[in-house]
This record gives structure tokens, sequence and C-alpha cells, in this order.
């Protein structure tokens, strides 16, 4: 008889596109949850790619209105694009990584099945993230929103020159700026462009938002932390091709004159990691921090 699951009931499964070799471990993993007792269900497009027959395909939406926890099997690119349109259901995220380990997909494909069983037994570190919300407008008109995970960039195109910014913070103005963009980054996002660009890591438990220039004519202009409380407005003054992008997946051109707003989204992601999981770990695997376990090599 099938067991019977307290925490989860309803799994959602969503998998990184155009991947070679994907259809056999994502077998091994439906083949496990059904087996243990789990309704399992694929996200629409993940359904499509596939084509596994017997597997109920769901939106976005359905996902969120329906499933306990998502399963996402791919890079971090393919968490946030889930996570952003999951996030105002608070359906728990499951990251299995399709290659190296990622800052947000951190269980290997080799011994997942073990990792998933605990995971979904309840034995798990749990780990709220927050994301931005941003609004596009035109002569005091919506014409795009976003929601971003990571981050929300302000940039000029290739062949542009520098744009000019000007940023006000909670109504009052912080500085015009002459550069190649802004960076606006959650702490999420501060191991990402934010960290290419010169920003500081943030620990993902901290409340914060970070701006980070993005090659500014004056050296003077430094990243800064503001309070996740902030409200923060962007005006384009001058600049050809410039656009802004929520985590580098939703862009909107913008003109002279066109102002973002951006300020904490109420909505947040939970991702769910094994039991042991150190954000610390992960830092030292992706960023190459060298490490001395046993003390050799340290300073005395």
């Amino acid at each position: 008889m099938p067991a019977t699951h307290a925490l989860y009931q309803t799994i959602a499964l969503v998998i990184r596109q155009n991947t070679d070799g994907i259809e056999q471990p994502v077998r091994s993993v439906v083949d496990f949850l059904q087996g243990a007792g789990y309704d399992v269900v694929f996200e629409e497009r993940t359904a499509a790619h596939l084509g596994l027959p017997g597997i109920r395909a769901m939106s976005a939406t359905e996902i969120g209105a329906h499933a306990d926890a998502a399963i996402v099997m791919g890079g971090d690119g393919t968490m946030l694009g889930i996570a952003r349109q999951l996030a105002p259901y608070d359906v728990p995220l499951i990251g299995i990584n399709q290659g190296r380990l990622g800052f947000m997909t951190d269980i290997s494909i080799d011994g997942m099945l073990p990792v998933l069983a605990k995971i979904l037994s309840g034995r798990y570190k749990a780990e709220r993230r927050t994301l931005l919300e941003g609004q596009v407008l035109r002569d005091g008109a919506v014409i795009h929103v976003g929601l971003a995970v990571n981050d929300v960039v302000v940039a000029r195109g290739a062949g542009a020159g520098m744009a000019e910014l000007r940023v006000d913070v909670d109504g009052h103005f912080m500085y015009n700026q002459r550069s190649d963009g802004l960076i606006i980054s959650t702490p999420t996002g501060s191991t990402a462009y934010a960290l290419s660009a010169g920003g500081p890591l943030l620990h993902p438990s901290l409340g914060g938002v970070v701006l980070v220039p993005i090659a500014p004519h004056a050296l003077s202009n430094r990243p800064i932390v503001l309070p996740e409380s902030s409200v923060i407005e962007i005006e384009i003054v001058r600049g050809r091709d410039i656009s802004v992008n929520f985590d580098m997946q939703t862009f909107a051109s913008l003109s002279s004159q066109d102002r973002i707003v951006i300020r904490r989204s109420p909505h947040s992601i939970t991702f769910l990691h094994p039991e042991g999981w150190s954000y610390y770990n992960t830092l030292r695997e992706k960023l190459h921090w060298n490490e001395y376990p046993s003390g050799e090599g340290k300073l005395a």
C-alpha cells in the first residue's frame, strides 16, 4: 500500500530543457516518488519536452495551487525561473544539480534518491530567501513589472555609450551616476553578477539590498548595502539602448525619463537543503576558497 505522508502529498518536477541524458535520471526520480506513494506532476514545459506518459502536466499556477513541494532538476537558471513563478504560493523548492554544484541547486544527481527520501520525510534544513519586485514607469504609467530572486539590472547596450542614472532612496536623492549600469541585488544575488562587478557577499539570512555600479565613470561610486525596507527609484537621465532585466530572464527597453521603482517583494521562497548543508561549504566549493581542514598550511 502507498505510504501516507504528513508533510507532502503532491510533488512537482521541473526539469531543465534540452539537457542530454536527463530522461533516465528523471525516470528514476519519478519511479522513486511514485513507489513511495507520492502523487507526481510535471511542470507543463517539462512534460512537453520529456513526453513521459502517465504524468499529469500543470502550469506554474496550478503547481502553486496543488503541489506541496517542487523538485527542480537543472541549474540555478532553471531554479530562478520557477522560483519567481511559485513565490506567491510558498511552495518549497528542492534543487538537484545537473552538473556542478549550484548555489541554489545543491544536491548532486549522484546519490540523489537517498537525499530526497530524507528531505521528504522531514529531515532537512529550510531556508527562506527574499525577492525584489520592480515597476517600470513611463509618463506615470506602468509599462512593465518584474520579480527577481537574484537582481534587477539596469544596463546600456553593447554598442552604446555610458548611461546617466539618477538614484533616489526612500524619496531622498542619492546621486547621479554615469556608468555602464547599476545592479540592485538581493543577498541571494550577491554571489551572482553583483559579485563580478565588485559587490560584497551578503549572507542570505541578512535583510539588505545591494547597489553595485557597473564600471562607474567616477571611482568614488562604490557598492552600498541598503535596508531591505528601502524603496529605490532609478530614473534614466540620458543614454541609448538601455534596458532593465530581472534575473537576466525578463527584459524591458527603456527611454530617457523612464523610472524603475524597486522594493522588497512581499513574497519569499523556501529552499529545502539536505541535513548538514552549510552556506559556507557552498561558498568554498563555488568560489574555490582554500581550505585546510586538518590545520595544515594555516598561519601560526
